[in-house]
């Protein structure tokens, strides 16, 4: 063969290669199993949520997709990893509230939380629970503002390490008491919860996902519900709203992302097998055991997750500022 014609038959291969990975492949995804990356441990709250949704998605995209925990650093581990992946739609992110709060948590951040992903739609707000030891002397959140306030320097407040949802709700805790108390970071609400059901600190606010059980249970004591409503599952526990403290409103809110460039029909496909989990069975009737509901369908689509995920990093930034408190 001619080199002329050599160059011309690669040339063509070449060409082909890149038609099949443009809009044909995409046209044609997904042709293999999906990669979701969680950025926390397995067992954890947002873990939880990602699997129930990832068995659902499967269903509705013919594929499997399956779950990977890449934790560390308050989620930025996974998120970068994914933020560098392939475009192609066969590596996810599912991150919850971090997502926002890691942009001004982070003054070194290897992504752009905005720049470097495609949102592709929200999966559900879990509420956060305001709980104590079991044998803590307060009876309801009154009596607790009350208590913390003459004892602040006795206080032990857990969370599980800067960024996380545990950390950003005790942060909104402390602001409105204007009262900062000493705090014990974990790796993670599963040994921070272990020690609040053994009394080895005090208090602590975190996900309905991960508190309900132990409220049931009467392995801890629960004092309000961080949201406009109450929860299903924790029928008699007021918000703080109705029990007198109203700033602190805050909801876990979980979303799937994409790595910038993933093609529009990938985006799509990908949007409607979440709307499509959304609305199975198990995940309303899992979500409801654990305090939570999926979003509405139209919150589970790319442009209002994109532009909530930008209301939501305006949002945190000056609480953050204000607490000056940063993870790196």
């Amino acid at each position: 063969m001619r080199l002329t014609s050599v160059i011309a038959a690669a040339a063509a291969t070449v060409l082909a290669a890149g038609v099949l990975t443009g809009p044909a492949a995409a046209q044609d995804y997904p042709t293999r199993p999906i990669t979701m990356v969680v950025p926390f441990s397995a067992g954890g709250p947002t873990d939880t949520v990602a699997r129930l949704v990832a068995q659902e998605m499967s269903g509705a995209l013919g594929q499997q997709v399956v779950i990977e925990n890449v934790g560390g650093a308050g989620g930025t581990i996974g998120a970068a990893r994914v933020a560098k992946a392939e475009p192609d739609g066969y590596t996810l992110l599912l991150h919850h509230i971090g997502m926002a709060t890691s942009a001004t948590l982070y003054r070194k951040l290897p992504f752009d939380a905005l720049a470097d992903f495609r949102a592709v739609g929200l999966v559900t707000d879990v509420p956060m629970t305001i709980v104590a030891r079991k044998d803590f002397p307060a009876d309801d959140l009154k009596g607790l503002v009350t208590h913390v306030k003459a004892n602040a320097d006795k206080i032990n407040m857990a969370h599980a390490g800067v960024g996380a949802a545990s950390h950003l709700c005790g942060m909104l805790f402390q602001e409105a008491l204007g009262t900062p108390l000493n705090t014990v970071p974990y790796k993670g609400t599963g040994p921070a919860i272990n020690d609040l059901v053994g009394g080895q600190v005090d208090i602590l606010c975190d996900q309905t996902t991960n508190t309900t059980g132990q409220i049931k249970g009467g392995a801890i004591k629960a004092y309000a519900v961080t949201t406009p409503d109450r929860v299903a599952s924790l029928p008699d526990l007021p918000t703080t709203v109705e029990a007198g403290l109203p700033e602190v409103q805050v909801a876990v809110w979980h979303g799937i992302y994409a790595p910038k460039g993933t093609p529009d029909a990938v985006v799509q496909k990908l949007s409607a097998a979440l709307q499509t989990a959304l609305q199975s069975d198990l995940v309303k009737t899992r979500f409801a055991e654990l305090g939570t509901a999926p979003v509405a369908q139209e919150r589970a689509t790319p442009d209002v997750h994109a532009a909530f995920l930008k209301e939501e990093i305006e949002r945190w930034r000056p609480v953050i500022q204000r607490a000056g408190t940063y993870a790196d």
